[in-house]
């Protein structure tokens, strides 16, 4: 088939997301183009914290949440904070982030959610060998820690939807995780779960590297701009930024979150808002874990990666052009020294901040926008980008193909917020 004659799809973002799209659309048989403003991987899918966490289908908004929410929402020192000048632009996100904790809401997302995420360390492995680094990927499970058995049970209910859709707990007592990672302070952390079939990246940015370097060895064509605008045309549509502009028969939104601004330039409203991550790297610790270690009490995950111990954690609802509040960032040396027995000259970490696209209901938004032939979306997946892009990859490909889709893939349109 000539190029002039093929199918073309132009996926605008070149994160974890936008990558697997266009690796996807590649093999149905399309011509892609991808644009972002930055280098491939370079955004937040470079500085998560590189869990594969298939069976992680409890939403972030759980019943009684927001109970014990409140007070946190108000401690600029918590896991999740939304500065007092920021309230009025979060609030509505925060009303429909609180609707969203209704039991039976919560049962219908988690089933979407396992939908979405089944098979997702599988499918990653199987990527990584694909595109050269299969070493990347690992299958060393996961410790999601307490610090005692009460605490275990304050997450009761999140584990018990885990377990029920499929998730295998292995219960840990202080020996026990002593055994599994001697370097874990089983004094302070005693409690907790090993999830065995969980998994990792060991570099989240050479991953997403190795996936564009494949697609350019494909053909695939990278361009460096900020879209700004699209345009339906008779056949397809028109993606722009200034006076550039590419047209393709299919346009994936896979922009993060920026996705929602694009989206408003056609009056389409998609509440998402970011929720700004922050980790410290420490790279002169190597060998202290074999595995990610999530201290659950902290909302923290410490990953043994290649380029040293990185610490993730906390969220900060706040807006796009603030600039990262790194005093967020060194509290997480604080969290690492409690939870693990490290050396006590930690050297000198890097520090990151990244906006995590989320949206209230904790699922992502996939699908073609109603009325909008050719027109897709695929952003908002929160803390899961990593772990759910391969699968949000496969359904839009084959969508695209008008493949028969699983019948959850329904509930992630961005109709469900008309």
């Amino acid at each position: 088939m000539r190029q002039t004659e093929m199918r073309t799809a132009l996926v605008v973002g070149a994160g974890i997301v936008g990558l697997t799209v266009a690796k996807a659309l590649m093999d149905g048989g399309h011509a892609v183009r991808l644009v972002d403003p930055s280098a491939p991987g370079s955004g937040c899918s470079s500085g998560n914290s590189g869990a594969l966490s298939s069976g992680s289908v409890a939403p972030l908004a759980m019943p009684g949440l927001l109970r014990s929410t409140l007070p946190m929402l108000l401690d600029p020192a918590g896991p999740l904070y939304v500065p007092l000048r920021y309230w009025p632009r979060a609030a509505s996100w925060l009303w429909q982030f609180g609707r969203a904790a209704q039991p039976r809401r919560v049962a219908a997302i988690a089933d979407a959610l396992h939908a979405l995420l089944r098979g997702s360390v599988d499918h990653h492995a199987a990527l990584a060998r694909e595109v050269g680094c299969a070493e990347l990927v690992r299958r060393t499970g996961q410790l999601h820690l307490y610090p005692d058995a009460q605490a275990v049970g304050k997450d009761a209910a999140g584990w018990a939807l885990k377990q029920s859709h499929g998730l295998r707990l292995e219960a840990l007592d202080a020996g026990a995780i002593a055994e599994l990672e001697p370097a874990v302070d089983n004094r302070a952390y005693t409690a907790g779960y090993y999830l065995p079939d969980e998994g990792s990246v060991s570099d989240p940015l050479r991953y997403c590297q190795a996936i564009a370097a494949w697609l350019r060895q494909q053909g695939a064509v990278f361009e460096t701009a900020r879209i700004d605008r699209l345009q339906r045309l008779p056949r397809g549509w028109q993606a722009s930024a200034g006076e550039r502009g590419w047209s393709a028969d299919h346009v994936v939104i896979c922009a993060g979150a920026w996705s929602a601004e694009l989206l408003r330039t056609l009056q389409i409203k998609a509440p998402l808002q970011t929720q700004r991550g922050y980790h410290l790297q420490y790279p002169e610790i190597d060998g202290l874990l074999s595995r990610v270690v999530v201290l659950a009490d902290r909302k923290v995950f410490i990953n043994p990666m290649l380029g040293g111990l990185r610490v993730g954690g906390t969220v900060e609802i706040d807006a796009l052009d603030e600039p990262p509040h790194l005093e967020r960032a060194r509290r997480l040396e604080q969290h690492l020294q409690a939870g693990l027995r490290v050396p006590l000259k930690l050297g000198q970490p890097s520090s990151w901040m990244g906006h995590r696209p989320c949206m209230p209901d904790s699922m992502p938004v996939i699908g073609e926008v109603p009325g909008r032939a050719g027109l897709w979306c695929a952003f908002g997946h929160g803390h899961l980008g990593l772990t759910g892009s391969v699968n949000t990859a496969r359904w839009i490909a084959d969508a695209v193909a008008g493949k028969p889709l699983d019948a959850a893939a329904r509930h992630f349109s961005v109709a469900r917020f008309a």
